[in-house]
């Protein structure tokens, strides 16, 4: 919390474009022949595509019936069509039963950890939870 301003005033530095080639007890030794001094090495790598998470955690069949994760069906070139109306297979029940996703920022989770637990309760309790509706799997992996 709170080192986005640090990386925008430079206290925090962040390297782009170059892989690690190993740690010492000081430094990291990046792939290009440079070494920086770093107390402390944060890899940032939870922005990747949620189908291909749940392909690999899964199976690829499972990521393939859910279909895609997020976004509303823009024809945007990362958000493919048909419009859907509402977030697509977060928060809520996907086509695959008992299979619910929960992710995003820090935020996001905080707050939409709130409304999947009452949904997840209520099935529990027999309460009856209709949606909007279930996505269709228009799309896979």
């Amino acid at each position: 919390m709170g080192a986005s301003e640090l990386v925008a005033d430079g206290r925090i530095q962040l390297r782009s474009g170059v892989q690690i080639e190993r740690l010492t007890p000081q430094t990291v030794v990046l792939n290009d022949g440079s070494e920086l001094e770093a107390d402390l090495v944060v890899y940032a790598t939870g922005y990747g595509s949620m189908n291909r998470y749940l392909a690999e955690l899964i199976s690829p069949e499972v990521a393939d019936k859910v279909g895609k994760v997020w976004g509303l069906g823009s024809e945007t070139p990362k958000d493919p069509g048909p419009w859907e109306g509402e977030l697509r297979n977060m928060w809520k029940p996907t086509q695959v039963e008992n299979l619910w996703i929960h992710g995003g920022n820090l935020h996001q989770c905080r707050h939409y950890s709130l409304y999947l637990a009452l949904q997840l309760k209520a099935r529990l309790a027999g309460i009856d939870t209709p949606v909007y509706g279930l996505a269709p799997s228009f799309h896979t992996a």
